[in-house]
């Protein structure tokens, strides 16, 4: 059986220990050098780059996030061991970790550690598709004679170089498509590197819970469960022309996911389709003050994100979902596209008043689609808003001057509740 230590990178034949370095650390597979799609995903990455940044906080339960009355964007794993969790309320994350060091996210802090990144993956491969900053998909398809070494090897040296030169840590998950390379990187985290092979497919993912699939949310999962799927074996009971009468275009996909068939290519600079941020509450709320900051701070973060990437949106989208999981989505198009916080908004919000729906909810999102080029964006001035020019024209300053001084050194009352 094909072996490799992942501290050295000898390859060797079956055992538990490297026979050069004598460590442990060594994944072993039958498939091991013939696979060549991975997923790499940082380790707790915004906690990782605090700790590599601030040594003094090593070992320390660290938080990501804004003050007491705000939420938990991410928290290292000593946080996450004693149950915070991404979205969490900051007083309740501080309840289960009272010891937890609060920090306040740099967000250029984490674009540059994931550029870096990216550079080392450049090396590898020119097929490499992002998810967002911490993670990517790989294809080394064809790589070998390149390298001199098959992927499984150049995958173990892309973690070791992170590690040794931006003190970063990611795990690997390797395998013969996408949907099994993304189950396989959680299997070992973190620091991780675990093989779906193709003979093993079907028996490793029947005995699985169908929340595995990567976009079956809470929602999904509990509409599987009433038709009484729950596993992968479940499922796989299930004709593909009655999954498709059930679950529609859904239905469809489940039906060759259960078989571990992906055919979907890494797909380089795949077009983006929207911009978009969601929160999922860790206690349903119908405060209208809560969910008021929320929807701030989210329509900020998909601005945000619309101007560093030179993108703007001529379709303004709110999500929500209340407490017995049901979807709500409010759309509404623009008169011309944008890429503004306040416009953004200022729209959602609208669309939330409309409902006269009061709620309580257990998530909450904001987006932008319809995307175009910002170079179209925010140009006919609003009629019916004489003030709206005057307050892009204070949200253009407000992002200079937190480019210059760093995230907070604005920030509006609504975003502090």
């Amino acid at each position: 059986m094909p072996a490799l230590c992942r501290d050295c990178l000898t390859e060797f034949d079956q055992g538990t220990r490297c026979p050069a370095c004598r460590r442990p650390r060594v994944v072993q597979h039958d498939e091991l050098w013939d696979l060549s799609i991975a997923h790499m995903d940082c380790d707790a990455f915004y906690a990782s780059v605090e700790k590599r940044d601030n040594p003094e906080l090593a070992d320390k339960p660290v938080i990501i996030g804004g003050g007491r009355r705000g939420v938990v964007s991410t928290a290292c794993y000593i946080a996450r061991i004693r149950g915070v969790r991404s979205a969490m309320p900051m007083f309740q994350a501080l309840k289960l970790c009272p010891d937890a060091v609060i920090v306040k996210p740099r967000m250029q802090a984490y674009v540059d550690a994931s550029r870096a990144i990216r550079a080392m993956m450049e090396e590898l491969t020119p097929s490499i598709e992002p998810l967002s900053l911490d993670e990517a998909f790989l294809d080394l398809t064809g790589t070998a004679r390149l390298h001199g070494a098959p992927p499984a090897v150049m995958l173990a040296r892309l973690v070791k170089r992170m590690k040794d030169e931006l003190g970063l840590t990611g795990s690997i998950g390797l395998s013969h498509n996408k949907f099994l390379a993304k189950i396989a990187s959680d299997l070992d985290k973190p620091h991780g590197f675990s093989v779906i092979g193709v003979a093993e497919t079907e028996a490793f993912l029947r005995p699985k819970p169908v929340r595995l699939i990567w976009g079956v949310g809470a929602a999904g999962q509990a509409q599987l469960e009433r038709a009484g799927i729950r596993t992968f074996d479940d499922l796989l009971r299930w004709d593909r022309q009655d999954l498709a009468a059930r679950f529609g275009s859904m239905g469809d996909r489940l039906w060759h996911l259960a078989r571990g068939q992906d055919h979907r290519r890494v797909t380089r600079n795949a077009p983006m389709k929207s911009i978009s941020n969601e929160t999922t509450f860790h206690d349903d709320t119908s405060d209208p003050d809560i969910l008021d900051g929320h929807l701030w701070r989210m329509c900020e973060k998909v601005a945000d994100r619309a101007k560093a990437k030179g993108l703007a949106g001529r379709v303004v989208v709110l999500k929500l979902k209340r407490a017995d999981f049901t979807l709500i989505t409010r759309r509404t198009s623009l008169p011309d596209a944008t890429q503004m916080a306040d416009r953004l908004y200022r729209t959602t919000r609208a669309l939330f008043e409309q409902l006269a729906d009061p709620g309580p909810y257990r998530l909450l999102g904001a987006a932008l689609a319809d995307l175009v080029p910002e170079e179209q964006a925010d140009r006919a001035p609003d009629l019916l808003d004489p003030q709206a020019e005057a307050r892009a024209g204070a949200e253009r300053a407000t992002d200079a001057i937190r480019a210059r001084f760093g995230e907070d050194a604005i920030l509006k009352g609504r975003a502090l509740r």
